[in-house]
């Protein structure tokens, strides 16, 4: 963690650096081994003392600022809000990566998964009493169904009407009971 203390019209005396680098190691937990690049200045305006620190991290940038009469208790609220900051970040950054896990999870399962010989599919359809002239008719109006069944209205039966390859003819198929 590189640390860099800067006072304005405040000079940054030994007690002020240890105190301020004692509290960012509660920042550093969050972060392991990657590097840290930790700008704080401190400043005095009036008779307020004013404390800002910026995380600079791979995964971000944190800030907070934060001013009080006391300049270590303007440091201890600035280290509360850069922790509430980073663990916001780093709930967001794993539940982002965990969604994606399992996204990627369906992906697999999609691609390695593969039904074979099974009824994946049924439609319902309401079959009314019609004649073979009629659902030769109804057949030919729809030009994306290549069958239609219906109750022959002769026989009582369910029978399917199919076009034929030449797309000109029909075939029925009806059951022998």
């Amino acid at each position: 963690m590189n640390i860099k203390i800067t006072g304005k019209d405040l000079k940054a005396t030994e007690a002020i650096k240890e105190y301020v680098e004692r509290k960012l190691s509660r920042v550093g937990k969050y972060f392991g081994n990657s590097e840290i690049d930790v700008m704080v200045t401190i400043k005095t305006e009036k008779n307020m003392q004013i404390a800002e620190i910026n995380v600079k991290t791979n995964s971000g940038r944190y800030i907070a600022v934060n001013e009080s009469k006391d300049l270590y208790a303007s440091i201890d609220k600035d280290i509360d809000i850069l922790e509430g900051q980073i663990r916001k970040a780093k709930t967001k950054r794993e539940k982002m990566q965990k969604d994606a896990s399992i996204k990627q999870m369906a992906i697999d399962v999609k691609q390695d998964f593969v039904i074979e010989n099974e009824v994946v599919k049924i439609l319902y359809y309401d079959a009314k009493p019609t004649s073979i002239e009629d659902a030769k008719l109804k057949l030919s109006g729809r030009t994306s169904n290549l069958f239609l069944t219906f109750v022959n209205i002769d026989t009582g039966k369910v029978n399917v009407l199919f076009k034929l390859k030449d797309s000109k003819n029909f075939g029925i198929v009806e059951p022998e009971l």
